[in-house]
Protein backbone atom coordinates (compact mmCIF):
# COMPACT_ATOMS: atom_id res chain seq x y z
CA UNK A 1 0.00 0.00 0.00
CA UNK A 2 1.01 3.37 -0.93
CA UNK A 3 0.48 4.29 2.02
CA UNK A 4 5.26 20.81 12.44
CA UNK A 5 8.16 22.47 12.42
CA UNK A 6 8.65 22.33 16.17
CA UNK A 7 11.77 20.33 17.14
CA UNK A 8 11.08 17.07 19.62
CA UNK A 9 10.90 19.63 22.15
CA UNK A 10 8.11 22.21 23.04
CA UNK A 11 10.73 24.28 24.52
CA UNK A 12 14.14 24.71 24.85
CA UNK A 13 14.92 22.89 27.97
CA UNK A 14 11.57 21.50 28.36
CA UNK A 15 11.21 17.53 26.84
CA UNK A 16 8.07 17.05 25.14
CA UNK A 17 5.91 14.84 26.39
CA UNK A 18 14.64 -11.49 15.36
CA UNK A 19 11.37 -9.35 16.10
CA UNK A 20 11.11 -10.85 19.71
CA UNK A 21 14.71 -10.45 19.76
CA UNK A 22 14.71 -6.75 19.18
CA UNK A 23 11.61 -6.40 22.12
CA UNK A 24 14.23 -7.65 24.12
CA UNK A 25 17.28 -5.64 23.15
CA UNK A 26 15.03 -2.55 23.72
CA UNK A 27 13.95 -3.30 26.94
CA UNK A 28 17.45 -4.00 27.89
CA UNK A 29 18.86 -0.94 26.98
CA UNK A 30 15.53 1.33 28.36
CA UNK A 31 15.97 -0.99 31.88
CA UNK A 32 20.27 0.08 31.54
CA UNK A 33 19.33 3.68 30.96
CA UNK A 34 16.99 3.77 34.08
CA UNK A 35 19.00 1.95 36.20
CA UNK A 36 21.92 4.16 35.43
CA UNK A 37 20.08 7.21 36.83
CA UNK A 38 18.68 5.28 39.91
CA UNK A 39 22.29 4.92 40.78
CA UNK A 40 23.40 8.25 39.97
CA UNK A 41 20.68 9.56 42.17
CA UNK A 42 21.34 7.61 44.83
CA UNK A 43 24.57 9.25 45.20
CA UNK A 44 23.30 12.96 45.61
CA UNK A 45 22.26 14.21 49.04
CA UNK A 46 18.62 14.20 49.70
CA UNK A 47 15.59 13.37 47.30
CA UNK A 48 15.83 14.39 43.57
CA UNK A 49 13.34 16.82 42.47
CA UNK A 50 10.87 15.69 40.57
CA UNK A 51 8.86 18.10 37.88
CA UNK A 52 5.55 19.33 38.73
CA UNK A 53 3.65 17.72 36.53
CA UNK A 54 5.17 13.70 37.23
CA UNK A 55 6.85 13.50 34.44
CA UNK A 56 9.36 10.42 34.52
CA UNK A 57 12.29 12.63 34.33
CA UNK A 58 15.65 12.20 36.13
CA UNK A 59 18.94 14.12 35.41
CA UNK A 60 17.29 15.53 31.94
CA UNK A 61 16.30 11.73 30.87
CA UNK A 62 12.70 11.34 30.36
CA UNK A 63 10.93 7.79 29.79
CA UNK A 64 7.35 8.08 28.28
CA UNK A 65 5.38 6.33 25.94
CA UNK A 66 1.87 5.43 24.92
CA UNK A 67 -0.60 2.51 25.02
CA UNK A 68 -3.40 2.82 22.89
CA UNK A 69 -5.84 -0.69 22.34
CA UNK A 70 -9.63 -1.17 21.89
CA UNK A 71 -12.39 -3.47 19.85
CA UNK A 72 -13.13 -2.33 16.19
CA UNK A 73 -15.31 -3.87 13.47
CA UNK A 74 -15.16 -3.77 10.08
CA UNK A 75 -18.03 -4.80 7.65
CA UNK A 76 -15.20 -5.42 4.87
CA UNK A 77 -11.93 -6.35 6.38
CA UNK A 78 -9.65 -9.72 6.60
CA UNK A 79 -8.41 -10.96 9.93
CA UNK A 80 -6.25 -8.82 12.06
CA UNK A 81 -2.32 -8.83 12.27
CA UNK A 82 -0.21 -9.33 15.37
CA UNK A 83 2.35 -7.19 13.07
CA UNK A 84 1.17 -4.55 11.17
CA UNK A 85 0.89 -1.38 13.24
CA UNK A 86 -2.89 -0.87 13.46
CA UNK A 87 -3.66 -4.45 12.95
CA UNK A 88 -6.39 -3.94 10.62
CA UNK A 89 -6.67 -2.47 7.58
CA UNK A 90 -8.89 0.23 8.67
CA UNK A 91 -9.65 1.09 5.27
CA UNK A 92 -10.82 -0.76 2.42
CA UNK A 93 -7.96 -2.82 0.59
CA UNK A 94 -8.17 -5.59 -2.89
CA UNK A 95 -8.62 -8.31 0.00
CA UNK A 96 -11.33 -6.65 2.09
CA UNK A 97 -13.62 -10.02 1.81
CA UNK A 98 -15.53 -10.44 4.91
CA UNK A 99 -16.99 -8.48 8.14
CA UNK A 100 -14.52 -8.50 11.25
CA UNK A 101 -13.98 -7.59 14.63
CA UNK A 102 -11.84 -8.45 17.62
CA UNK A 103 -8.91 -6.18 18.86
CA UNK A 104 -6.83 -3.71 17.07
CA UNK A 105 -3.72 -1.79 18.58
CA UNK A 106 -3.02 1.91 18.19
CA UNK A 107 -6.24 3.65 16.84
CA UNK A 108 -5.78 7.10 18.03
CA UNK A 109 -2.21 6.69 18.78
CA UNK A 110 1.00 4.49 18.03
CA UNK A 111 1.87 2.54 21.11
CA UNK A 112 5.47 3.40 21.94
CA UNK A 113 8.12 3.72 24.26
CA UNK A 114 10.72 5.69 24.72
CA UNK A 115 13.88 7.99 25.90
CA UNK A 116 14.38 11.60 25.26
CA UNK A 117 17.07 13.54 26.95
CA UNK A 118 18.40 16.91 26.86
CA UNK A 119 21.59 18.79 28.71
CA UNK A 120 22.72 22.20 28.85
CA UNK A 121 25.97 22.90 27.16
CA UNK A 122 28.55 25.52 29.26
CA UNK A 123 27.50 28.98 29.42
CA UNK A 124 29.79 30.40 26.91
CA UNK A 125 28.71 28.28 23.90
CA UNK A 126 24.88 30.65 24.15
CA UNK A 127 21.67 28.65 24.69
CA UNK A 128 22.80 25.79 23.40
CA UNK A 129 21.43 21.82 24.78
CA UNK A 130 22.17 18.64 23.57
CA UNK A 131 19.51 16.48 23.13
CA UNK A 132 18.53 12.47 21.54
CA UNK A 133 15.43 11.09 21.62
CA UNK A 134 15.41 7.05 20.75
CA UNK A 135 11.56 5.12 20.55
CA UNK A 136 10.38 1.42 20.24
CA UNK A 137 7.01 0.62 18.25
CA UNK A 138 4.71 -1.95 19.61
CA UNK A 139 1.05 -3.72 19.43
CA UNK A 140 -0.06 -4.15 22.79
CA UNK A 141 -2.31 -6.92 21.81
CA UNK A 142 0.07 -9.13 20.68
CA UNK A 143 3.13 -7.84 22.50
CA UNK A 144 4.80 -7.80 18.96
CA UNK A 145 6.66 -5.12 17.88
CA UNK A 146 5.78 -3.33 15.18
CA UNK A 147 6.43 -4.81 11.61
CA UNK A 148 4.39 -3.88 8.94
CA UNK A 149 6.67 -5.75 6.45
CA UNK A 150 6.36 -8.76 8.47
CA UNK A 151 2.35 -8.49 7.55
CA UNK A 152 3.40 -8.75 4.26
CA UNK A 153 5.85 -11.55 4.15
CA UNK A 154 3.58 -13.37 6.35
CA UNK A 155 1.11 -13.54 3.50
CA UNK A 156 3.44 -14.66 0.16
CA UNK A 157 2.67 -16.99 -1.66
CA UNK A 158 -1.66 -16.28 -0.67
CA UNK A 159 -4.31 -15.72 -2.08
CA UNK A 160 -6.44 -12.15 -1.70
CA UNK A 161 -9.70 -14.57 0.02
CA UNK A 162 -7.08 -16.34 2.29
CA UNK A 163 -4.74 -13.36 3.49
CA UNK A 164 -4.60 -11.26 6.85
CA UNK A 165 -3.68 -8.16 6.70
CA UNK A 166 -0.94 -6.79 5.31
CA UNK A 167 0.32 -3.36 4.84
CA UNK A 168 3.48 -1.40 3.54
CA UNK A 169 4.81 0.72 6.16
CA UNK A 170 7.68 3.00 7.63
CA UNK A 171 7.69 0.52 10.57
CA UNK A 172 9.19 -2.60 9.88
CA UNK A 173 10.37 -4.59 13.01
CA UNK A 174 13.08 -1.98 13.76
CA UNK A 175 14.36 -1.97 17.39
CA UNK A 176 14.31 2.02 17.45
CA UNK A 177 11.71 3.45 14.87
CA UNK A 178 13.16 6.50 15.87
CA UNK A 179 17.00 7.23 16.78
CA UNK A 180 18.21 10.51 16.52
CA UNK A 181 21.10 13.06 18.44
CA UNK A 182 21.59 16.76 17.81
CA UNK A 183 21.78 20.12 19.00
CA UNK A 184 18.88 22.46 20.20
CA UNK A 185 18.86 25.90 20.56
CA UNK A 186 16.03 28.52 21.24
CA UNK A 187 17.71 31.23 19.57
CA UNK A 188 19.08 29.14 16.29
CA UNK A 189 16.61 26.12 16.08
CA UNK A 190 17.56 22.46 16.37
CA UNK A 191 19.62 19.99 14.05
CA UNK A 192 19.14 16.24 14.37
CA UNK A 193 20.91 13.08 13.09
CA UNK A 194 19.46 9.49 12.56
CA UNK A 195 16.45 7.78 12.07
CA UNK A 196 13.70 10.45 12.58
CA UNK A 197 10.20 11.32 11.22
CA UNK A 198 10.31 14.06 7.94
CA UNK A 199 8.92 17.28 7.79
CA UNK A 200 5.74 16.07 5.70
CA UNK A 201 5.15 13.35 8.92
CA UNK A 202 5.02 16.55 11.47
CA UNK A 203 2.76 18.55 9.66
CA UNK A 204 0.80 15.31 9.24
CA UNK A 205 0.13 15.28 12.43
CA UNK A 206 0.04 18.76 13.08
CA UNK A 207 -2.75 19.69 10.24
CA UNK A 208 -4.74 16.72 10.35
CA UNK A 209 -7.97 17.17 12.30
CA UNK A 210 -7.95 13.36 13.13
CA UNK A 211 -4.29 14.17 14.77
CA UNK A 212 -2.60 11.25 12.20
CA UNK A 213 -5.19 8.71 13.92
CA UNK A 214 -5.04 5.02 12.24
CA UNK A 215 -8.47 4.42 12.86
CA UNK A 216 -9.66 7.52 12.06
CA UNK A 217 -7.90 9.13 9.00
CA UNK A 218 -6.60 7.67 5.77
CA UNK A 219 -3.92 10.08 5.71
CA UNK A 220 -3.25 8.84 9.51
CA UNK A 221 -3.33 4.66 8.29
CA UNK A 222 -1.92 5.89 4.83
CA UNK A 223 1.42 7.17 4.70
CA UNK A 224 1.57 8.17 1.32
CA UNK A 225 1.03 11.90 1.99
CA UNK A 226 3.39 12.04 4.87
CA UNK A 227 5.75 10.23 2.89
CA UNK A 228 6.15 12.87 -0.33
CA UNK A 229 4.02 9.76 -2.21
CA UNK A 230 5.28 6.34 -0.48
CA UNK A 231 5.02 4.96 3.16
CA UNK A 232 8.33 3.67 3.64
CA UNK A 233 9.69 7.54 3.59
CA UNK A 234 7.94 8.28 6.26
CA UNK A 235 10.48 8.05 8.04
CA UNK A 236 14.22 9.00 6.84
CA UNK A 237 16.99 6.45 7.62
CA UNK A 238 20.70 8.46 7.63
CA UNK A 239 18.43 11.90 7.57
CA UNK A 240 19.77 15.53 8.76
CA UNK A 241 17.06 17.82 9.62
CA UNK A 242 17.35 21.20 10.49
CA UNK A 243 13.43 23.13 12.10
CA UNK A 244 13.36 26.51 13.51
CA UNK A 245 10.32 29.02 14.53
CA UNK A 246 11.26 33.04 15.02
CA UNK A 247 9.29 35.50 15.32
CA UNK A 248 6.21 33.36 14.10
CA UNK A 249 7.85 32.13 11.09
CA UNK A 250 8.67 28.61 10.31
CA UNK A 251 11.85 26.95 8.14
CA UNK A 252 13.23 23.47 8.04
CA UNK A 253 15.31 21.19 5.73
CA UNK A 254 16.15 17.75 5.86
CA UNK A 255 17.99 15.60 4.13
CA UNK A 256 19.22 12.04 3.70
CA UNK A 257 22.19 10.63 2.99
CA UNK A 258 22.45 7.53 0.33
CA UNK A 259 23.27 4.22 1.82
CA UNK A 260 24.01 0.81 0.94
CA UNK A 261 20.19 0.09 2.42
CA UNK A 262 16.98 1.29 3.89
CA UNK A 263 14.39 2.86 2.33
CA UNK A 264 14.42 4.81 -1.04
CA UNK A 265 17.69 6.62 -2.15
CA UNK A 266 18.40 10.38 -1.61
CA UNK A 267 15.79 12.49 -0.12
CA UNK A 268 15.05 16.16 0.62
CA UNK A 269 12.08 18.26 1.69
CA UNK A 270 12.13 21.86 2.31
CA UNK A 271 9.61 24.17 4.65
CA UNK A 272 8.21 27.76 4.92
CA UNK A 273 5.29 28.90 7.05
CA UNK A 274 4.52 30.85 9.70
CA UNK A 275 1.89 31.89 12.36
CA UNK A 276 -0.48 35.37 12.35
CA UNK A 277 -3.20 35.48 15.29
CA UNK A 278 -4.66 31.90 15.14
CA UNK A 279 -3.62 30.96 11.78
CA UNK A 280 -0.73 28.73 10.77
CA UNK A 281 0.33 27.61 7.40
CA UNK A 282 2.97 25.93 6.40
CA UNK A 283 4.24 24.92 2.77
CA UNK A 284 6.46 21.75 1.45
CA UNK A 285 8.75 20.39 -1.10
CA UNK A 286 9.67 16.62 -1.38
CA UNK A 287 12.24 14.57 -3.59
CA UNK A 288 12.48 10.89 -2.72
CA UNK A 289 14.66 8.96 -5.44
CA UNK A 290 14.44 5.44 -5.50
CA UNK A 291 11.49 5.72 -3.39
CA UNK A 292 9.67 1.50 -2.33
CA UNK A 293 6.32 0.64 -2.22
CA UNK A 294 6.53 -3.01 -0.75
CA UNK A 295 3.75 -5.54 -1.52
CA UNK A 296 3.44 -9.37 -0.65
CA UNK A 297 4.81 -12.00 -3.35
CA UNK A 298 2.48 -14.18 -5.46
CA UNK A 299 2.66 -17.75 -5.52
CA UNK A 300 4.44 -17.56 -8.90
CA UNK A 301 6.78 -15.56 -7.67
CA UNK A 302 7.84 -17.34 -4.01
CA UNK A 303 8.01 -20.30 -6.27
CA UNK A 304 11.15 -18.46 -8.11
CA UNK A 305 13.01 -17.52 -4.97
CA UNK A 306 14.96 -20.65 -4.40
CA UNK A 307 16.84 -20.05 -7.73
CA UNK A 308 17.56 -16.69 -6.43
CA UNK A 309 19.03 -17.78 -3.17
CA UNK A 310 15.99 -15.69 -1.05
CA UNK A 311 14.17 -17.03 1.54
CA UNK A 312 9.98 -16.10 1.80
CA UNK A 313 9.80 -15.39 4.96
CA UNK A 314 11.68 -12.12 4.36
CA UNK A 315 11.49 -11.16 0.61
CA UNK A 316 8.80 -8.99 -0.75
CA UNK A 317 7.94 -7.02 -4.18
CA UNK A 318 8.23 -3.64 -4.63
CA UNK A 319 7.69 -0.95 -7.26
CA UNK A 320 10.12 1.75 -7.27
CA UNK A 321 9.75 5.60 -8.44
CA UNK A 322 11.24 8.68 -8.35
CA UNK A 323 8.86 11.20 -6.28
CA UNK A 324 8.18 14.67 -6.39
CA UNK A 325 5.59 16.37 -4.04
CA UNK A 326 4.63 19.68 -2.77
CA UNK A 327 1.96 20.89 0.36
CA UNK A 328 0.07 23.48 1.84
CA UNK A 329 -1.68 22.52 4.89
CA UNK A 330 -3.03 25.32 7.84
CA UNK A 331 -5.30 25.15 10.58
CA UNK A 332 -7.36 28.31 12.19
CA UNK A 333 -7.89 28.17 16.66
CA UNK A 334 -10.97 30.37 17.05
CA UNK A 335 -10.39 28.76 20.92
CA UNK A 336 -12.81 26.10 21.51
CA UNK A 337 -13.06 25.13 17.62
CA UNK A 338 -10.19 24.51 15.40
CA UNK A 339 -10.69 24.39 11.82
CA UNK A 340 -7.90 22.14 9.77
CA UNK A 341 -7.22 21.71 5.82
CA UNK A 342 -4.08 20.38 3.51
CA UNK A 343 -3.42 19.37 -0.13
CA UNK A 344 -0.74 17.69 -1.78
CA UNK A 345 0.21 16.80 -5.23
CA UNK A 346 2.26 13.82 -5.91
CA UNK A 347 4.54 13.11 -8.65
CA UNK A 348 5.83 9.47 -9.62
CA UNK A 349 7.78 8.93 -12.31
CA UNK A 350 10.29 5.94 -13.63
CA UNK A 351 13.06 5.99 -11.01
CA UNK A 352 16.70 7.27 -13.04
CA UNK A 353 18.53 4.67 -11.53
CA UNK A 354 16.20 1.99 -10.03
CA UNK A 355 16.89 -0.59 -7.58
CA UNK A 356 18.51 -4.46 -8.37
CA UNK A 357 16.77 -7.64 -7.25
CA UNK A 358 18.01 -8.55 -3.89
CA UNK A 359 18.50 -4.62 -2.54
CA UNK A 360 18.02 -4.84 1.31
CA UNK A 361 15.08 -2.90 2.09
CA UNK A 362 14.01 -1.50 5.78
CA UNK A 363 13.72 -3.93 8.63
CA UNK A 364 16.33 -6.58 6.99
CA UNK A 365 14.13 -7.12 4.12
CA UNK A 366 15.03 -8.49 0.30
CA UNK A 367 13.19 -7.05 -2.10
CA UNK A 368 12.99 -10.45 -4.54
CA UNK A 369 10.75 -8.92 -7.43
CA UNK A 370 11.52 -5.49 -8.29
CA UNK A 371 9.57 -3.25 -11.09
CA UNK A 372 11.68 -0.29 -11.89
CA UNK A 373 8.95 0.56 -14.84
CA UNK A 374 5.72 0.91 -13.50
CA UNK A 375 4.93 4.12 -15.05
CA UNK A 376 5.03 4.67 -18.74
CA UNK A 377 3.53 7.86 -18.10
CA UNK A 378 3.41 10.16 -15.05
CA UNK A 379 1.26 9.07 -11.92
CA UNK A 380 0.00 12.14 -10.83
CA UNK A 381 -1.90 11.89 -7.06
CA UNK A 382 -3.64 14.57 -5.39
CA UNK A 383 -4.81 14.37 -1.74
CA UNK A 384 -7.18 16.82 0.34
CA UNK A 385 -8.53 16.78 3.11
CA UNK A 386 -10.43 18.95 5.60
CA UNK A 387 -11.67 18.89 9.05
CA UNK A 388 -12.93 20.46 12.18
CA UNK A 389 -12.40 19.69 16.37
CA UNK A 390 -14.96 21.25 18.60
CA UNK A 391 -14.15 21.36 22.20
CA UNK A 392 -17.76 20.08 23.75
CA UNK A 393 -16.57 20.28 27.44
CA UNK A 394 -12.81 21.00 28.66
CA UNK A 395 -12.76 17.03 28.79
CA UNK A 396 -14.20 16.17 25.79
CA UNK A 397 -13.76 16.53 22.06
CA UNK A 398 -15.27 15.41 18.85
CA UNK A 399 -13.62 15.51 15.67
CA UNK A 400 -14.99 15.25 12.00
CA UNK A 401 -12.71 14.91 9.07
CA UNK A 402 -12.99 14.51 5.49
CA UNK A 403 -10.11 13.04 2.89
CA UNK A 404 -9.52 12.66 -0.84
CA UNK A 405 -7.41 10.87 -2.81
CA UNK A 406 -7.59 12.16 -7.35
CA UNK A 407 -5.34 9.82 -9.62
CA UNK A 408 -4.94 10.95 -12.95
CA UNK A 409 -4.66 7.94 -15.99
CA UNK A 410 -0.74 7.61 -16.31
CA UNK A 411 -2.32 4.40 -18.69
CA UNK A 412 -0.22 3.89 -21.99
CA UNK A 413 -1.07 2.65 -25.63
CA UNK A 414 -5.31 1.65 -25.85
CA UNK A 415 -5.95 2.31 -22.34
CA UNK A 416 -4.59 6.01 -22.24
CA UNK A 417 -7.22 7.85 -21.08
CA UNK A 418 -9.07 5.24 -19.31
CA UNK A 419 -11.18 5.67 -15.91
CA UNK A 420 -12.93 2.34 -15.17
CA UNK A 421 -11.74 0.12 -12.69
CA UNK A 422 -11.83 -3.19 -14.62
CA UNK A 423 -9.44 -1.55 -17.29
CA UNK A 424 -6.21 -1.37 -14.89
CA UNK A 425 -4.59 0.23 -12.25
CA UNK A 426 -3.20 2.74 -14.05
CA UNK A 427 -6.83 4.75 -15.12
CA UNK A 428 -8.05 7.64 -13.54
CA UNK A 429 -10.06 7.37 -9.85
CA UNK A 430 -10.54 8.40 -6.59
CA UNK A 431 -11.12 7.50 -3.08
CA UNK A 432 -12.97 9.08 -0.35
CA UNK A 433 -12.84 8.80 3.39
CA UNK A 434 -15.33 10.27 5.91
CA UNK A 435 -14.49 9.80 10.08
CA UNK A 436 -15.88 11.15 13.17
CA UNK A 437 -14.41 10.53 16.69
CA UNK A 438 -15.32 11.42 20.10
CA UNK A 439 -12.40 11.57 22.75
CA UNK A 440 -12.88 12.21 26.40
CA UNK A 441 -10.56 12.54 28.95
CA UNK A 442 -10.82 11.30 32.12
CA UNK A 443 -7.14 12.66 33.76
CA UNK A 444 -4.17 14.05 31.75
CA UNK A 445 -2.61 10.91 31.00
CA UNK A 446 -5.90 8.19 30.74
CA UNK A 447 -8.86 8.61 27.90
CA UNK A 448 -11.39 7.01 26.37
CA UNK A 449 -12.23 7.35 22.43
CA UNK A 450 -14.96 5.95 20.04
CA UNK A 451 -15.59 6.96 15.79
CA UNK A 452 -15.88 5.40 12.69
CA UNK A 453 -14.70 6.26 9.24
CA UNK A 454 -15.94 5.14 6.01
CA UNK A 455 -13.35 4.45 3.20
CA UNK A 456 -14.48 3.90 -0.85
CA UNK A 457 -12.92 3.72 -4.06
CA UNK A 458 -13.76 4.53 -7.33
CA UNK A 459 -12.47 4.38 -11.08
CA UNK A 460 -8.74 3.33 -11.00
CA UNK A 461 -8.31 3.40 -7.45
CA UNK A 462 -10.98 0.06 -6.96
CA UNK A 463 -8.90 -1.95 -9.96
CA UNK A 464 -8.52 -5.32 -8.45
CA UNK A 465 -10.86 -5.03 -5.32
CA UNK A 466 -12.83 -8.34 -6.28
CA UNK A 467 -15.08 -8.45 -2.67
CA UNK A 468 -15.97 -4.92 -1.84
CA UNK A 469 -15.24 -0.99 -2.70
CA UNK A 470 -16.17 0.28 0.40
CA UNK A 471 -15.36 -0.54 4.79
CA UNK A 472 -16.58 1.33 7.90
CA UNK A 473 -14.38 0.67 10.79
CA UNK A 474 -16.37 1.37 14.50
CA UNK A 475 -13.82 1.29 17.07
CA UNK A 476 -13.95 2.18 20.61
CA UNK A 477 -10.26 2.33 23.21
CA UNK A 478 -8.67 2.96 25.26
CA UNK A 479 -5.30 4.99 25.73
CA UNK A 480 -2.67 5.36 28.58
CA UNK A 481 0.18 8.23 28.12
CA UNK A 482 3.11 8.83 30.31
Amino acid sequence: MRHANASIFDSVGKPRGNRRLALAGGTLILGAMMASGTAQAQSVAGPVPQPADGSLTMHGITLYGIVDIGLQYETNGVPFSDYFPAGSADIVQKNSNQSQFGATPSNLSQSRVGLQGIEPLAPDVGDWYGIFKVETYFNPQSGDISDALKSLALNNGRVAANQTTNLDSSIAGQMFEQSLVGLSSKTYGSVTFGRQNTLLADAIAKYDPQGASQAFSLIGLSGTTAGGGDTQDRRLDNSLKYVHTINGVHIGAEYKFNGASGEANTAYELNLGGELAGLSVDAYFVKVRDAVAASALSAAQVAELPGLGLSPSNSLAATISDNTAFSIQGLYNFGVTKVYAGYEHILYSNPEQGLPVGFDDIGGYKLAVVNNAAFPNNKILQVYWTGVKYGMTPKLDLTAGFYGYSQNSYAAGKEAGCSSAATSGACSGREVAVSFSLDYRFTKRFDVYAGFMYTGVYGGLANGYAFSTTDVDPTVGFRFRF
